[in-house]
């Protein structure tokens, strides 16, 4: 069924923990303003979304009590 395997040398693994390099990555560009605006904009979309789908949504989560009681059109109220 399976064919036997040759054990694969982990070494490599432990010389890869010990090597270090000497090169350092180059420093991390800042955000520019128009780059911060843009982020601070699409936030606050999204929680204004989040919050007004909220606001919305909540009245059609409370129970309604007018359900209960038997509906009555107004021409058997006039007989």
């Amino acid at each position: 069924m399976f064919g036997r395997r040759e054990p694969v040398p982990f070494a490599f693994v432990a010389e890869a923990d010990r090597f270090r390099s000497n090169v350092t990555p180059p420093p991390r560009e800042r955000p520019s303003f128009g780059e911060r605006a843009g982020r601070w904009l699409f936030g606050l979309t999204v929680v204004a979304g989040l919050v007004g789908s909220l606001v919305i949504g909540t009245p059609a989560l409370k129970p309604d009590y007018t359900a209960n009681q038997p509906q009555q059109s107004q021409a058997s109220q006039n007989h």
